[in-house]
């Protein structure tokens, strides 16, 4: 596997136009396989790895994908985490041809477990929540527990029967194609990737969380986009038009973030940016929830009712943006901030 340093974002624009345009949504309930096959034949899979000089042009077109449709964000940015993901542990030769995931996931009701063990291969035991993407993709990464209650990273092949996808759980709307389900292992086969914790404790773990907010960013990006036009229209809304300034300031500075983090992570790629990625991710999902507000204030119910591709970004997107958890990440960030030293906000 080779990752691309130079990718080509004006490649990736052209194939996206390909399947679908704004205002009409891809329908990917059917052509969501078909186009991230597409992507993948093209290259368009392979990312810059982050930490390399060029975290922002793979934030970037995560985001690109993002303001398309955020299913297709969700599977697309697992299969180029799960790729980089690989590099990272030495383990590039596994990356074979078709659709990875990553589930990492460890709700208390669903853990896989490591039941036996020889060289690099392993059987697996118990059930993986959280699976998105399940009934589309071709193999996963995951996270098991070892005998020692360490988490070991696993490469399984989702074509196994000895797997069970359990679909009937899956409710969802928003975010509702991913078919987030659970899987369940009996005495199923994987393949051991990197050493016991490194899936946590690599750099590149906080690396892939910042990417998730640039995913959060370019969704709202393209919501933004639909009130930037209305407001170019020959009418006077200066209500409209108050509520795009809000919306500009919140994208700004979140666009500024995350530019400081991608920049801050090439700049130092092997150090923990466990902190630069926590305070990112607040700043641009406080800045997200802005533009959600601002733009269904200032346009009202037309664009959720007749435009395809607006509706299904604003019910995917808060739940795409619960992939933060909230307070419970607020108090985490509080708690680093403590440990700064006076005058560190100073401009």
């Amino acid at each position: 596997m080779s990752i691309v340093q130079d990718f080509d974002l004006t490649h990736l624009d052209c194939l996206l136009r390909r399947f679908g345009t704004r205002p009409r949504a891809l329908d990917l309930d059917t052509r969501l396989p078909e186009l991230l096959q597409a992507l993948q034949a093209d290259h368009l899979d392979l990312l810059p790895l982050p930490g390399q000089g060029n975290t922002l042009k793979r934030w970037q077109t995560l985001a690109r994908i993002a303001g398309c449709d955020l299913t297709l964000a969700k599977l697309y940015e697992g299969h180029t985490d799960a790729l980089a993901i690989l590099a990272e542990c030495g383990a590039a030769h596994l990356a074979a041809d078709g659709i990875w995931g990553m589930w990492a996931a460890e709700p208390a009701d669903a853990r896989t477990r490591i039941v036996g063990r020889e060289g690099t291969q392993v059987r697996l035991q118990g059930r993986k929540a959280w699976c998105s993407g399940a009934l589309q993709i071709d193999r996963a990464l995951i996270t098991a527990w070892d005998a020692q209650a360490q988490s070991q990273l696993v490469a399984i092949e989702l074509s196994d029967p000895s797997q069970r996808i359990q679909a009937d759980d899956w409710q969802a709307v928003g975010m509702g194609t991913t078919t987030s389900v659970a899987v369940e292992f009996d005495d199923s086969p994987g393949v051991a990737v990197g050493a016991a914790g490194q899936y946590l404790s690599r750099p590149g773990f906080w690396h892939g969380g910042a990417g998730i907010a640039a995913c959060w960013y370019g969704a709202a990006e393209a919501l933004a986009d639909y009130l930037r036009e209305h407001c170019r229209k020959p009418r006077a809304d200066v209500h409209a038009d108050a509520h795009l300034g809000a919306v500009d300031g919140a994208l700004y500075g979140a666009r500024a973030a995350l530019r400081e983090c991608a920049s801050w992570i090439d700049r130092q790629p092997r150090a923990d940016a466990s902190f630069e990625v926590r305070r990112t991710r607040a700043q641009v999902e406080q800045a997200v929830e802005q533009v959600i507000r601002h733009v269904g204030r200032a346009l009202g119910a037309t664009p959720y009712c007749r435009s395809s591709h607006f509706a299904r970004l604003s019910a995917d997107l808060p739940v795409f943006l619960r992939q933060s958890h909230a307070e419970r990440d607020l108090a985490e960030l509080g708690r680093q901030v403590t440990a700064v030293p006076a005058g560190a906000w100073q401009l």
